[in-house]
């Protein structure tokens, strides 16, 4: 055989496979092959998106975070304030207590001197008819004398 001829049979049986291939078996390919660009290029994009809303949210987590802080920092200033009024409006409660109490200590002493001065006052005057009757030696009648009594003890 000769090689001329079959050199013309291979160009013209790769001629046809390659018509061939470019009609019905390149198109698929290039189709999905595309498909897949485009899939990759969407995946691409999304991803890009997807890191810069990553960043927005962890810009937006630090600004939350610094707000709770400034938050979280107000409030314990304001506890520490309320305290501290807290413990003042105690003081003034137990200073105001205390001197109620020692007035009405003082107030009770008072009444128990006057209680103590009155039986006194009584003894005094039952020794002084004691002593008054020891001297006239008789009987003085308490019940005859009790102006008397009365205003010896006035009179201490």
């Amino acid at each position: 055989m000769n090689i001329t001829v079959t050199l013309f049979g291979q160009s013209i049986a790769f001629f046809f496979f390659v018509v061939f291939t470019m009609k019905y078996v390149w198109p698929p390919i290039i189709s999905a092959l595309e498909k897949r660009r485009q899939s990759i290029a969407d995946g691409l994009a999304a991803g890009e998106k997807g890191h810069q809303e990553l960043e927005l949210a962890r810009q937006r987590f630090e600004e939350l975070v610094r707000e709770g802080k400034q938050k979280a920092a107000d409030i314990i200033t304001q506890a520490q304030k309320r305290h501290d009024e807290i413990v003042e409006e105690a003081k003034v409660a137990a200073r105001k207590e205390s001197e109620w109490i020692r007035e009405g200590a003082r107030s009770e002493i008072e009444q128990e001197k006057e209680i103590a001065r009155q039986g006194l006052r009584q003894q005094v005057a039952e020794l002084a008819l004691l002593g008054a009757g020891q001297i006239l030696m008789r009987e003085v009648d308490r019940n005859a004398h009790n102006d008397v009594m009365n205003k010896i003890s006035a009179s201490l």
